[in-house]
């Protein structure tokens, strides 16, 4: 996985939709916000570097704060977003990337990041809606399985990026707002780069949600339409932001976590 989110930094489509996540958060000098599920660190690092923010860092796996610490960011916390262990009202900013489709409870993971952020600051969410693949290959009622697997199977949430807009006005966040990103990916290295599309049969016949059979026909066809021209696949991804307001008395925080 370290691997893979290295591999992704000079994808344009990433550097794009990151350059403009990171410009929604209106970050300045001084300020402090908060990385949620940060991986490797590159946005907290290049949101500091670029800003001069604070940014602290946090994700589930010890080995990616293991790594953050490696490329030398110094506030760096091993936390589950559904219990941030953060005092509330301690950041001026929180984002989450590619990060609620993972979570078991997206709605509480959303309240918690509202919960850590002082009224007037910003909260931008990034995920993909699975609902909306698409993918080109002989086979159309085949490549309609791998995709209905792919949200059934390898996501938790496939579709959670279209319903963030209305937890966040449930949530009682103001200026709520949304922009898409299509990712398309057509050329033979951005197959294997950006999303290991040539392994998806393989994992859900290894999982038993596929006949072997059906897997090998799948690679098949899936090389010859990457060999002819002819392959597609695409994916659209929502990206939200909104501002928090009200009081601290008004909100229902759940209690208070310090640092």
């Amino acid at each position: 996985m370290v691997d893979t989110l290295y591999g992704l930094r000079s994808e344009a489509f990433y550097v794009s939709y990151k350059q403009r996540l990171l410009e929604l958060l209106r970050a300045g000098p001084g300020r402090r916000f908060l990385d949620v599920g940060a991986g490797t660190g590159d946005a907290a690092e290049k949101l500091s570097d670029t800003t001069g923010a604070n940014v602290v860092a946090c994700d589930l796996a010890k080995v990616m704060c293991a790594e953050m610490r490696k490329n030398g960011l110094r506030q760096v916390a091993v936390a589950d977003v559904h219990r941030l262990p953060f005092r509330d009202a301690a950041f001026d900013g929180a984002w989450a990337d590619r990060v609620l489709q993972h979570v078991a409870d997206p709605g509480q993971a959303l309240g918690e990041m509202v919960r850590v952020v002082r009224p007037g600051g910003r909260i931008v969410v990034f995920d993909p809606d699975s609902g909306t693949q698409a993918l080109n290959i002989e086979d159309h009622r085949l490549a309609t399985r791998i995709l209905s697997l792919r949200q059934a199977v390898s996501l938790r949430h496939s579709t959670v990026a279209r319903q963030v807009p209305g937890l966040l006005t449930a949530l009682g966040l103001q200026e709520v707002h949304v922009e898409t990103r299509t990712l398309l990916v057509r050329d033979r290295k951005t197959v294997d780069r950006v999303m290991s599309i040539r392994g998806w049969a393989d994992t859900f016949a290894d999982l038993g949600h596929l006949e072997r059979a059906e897997a090998r026909r799948f690679n098949a066809l899936l090389n010859k339409a990457i060999c002819s021209g002819s392959f597609l696949y695409s994916v659209t991804y929502f990206l939200t932001a909104a501002t928090v307001a009200g009081h601290l008395e008004d909100r229902d925080t759940g209690g208070t976590l310090e640092c």
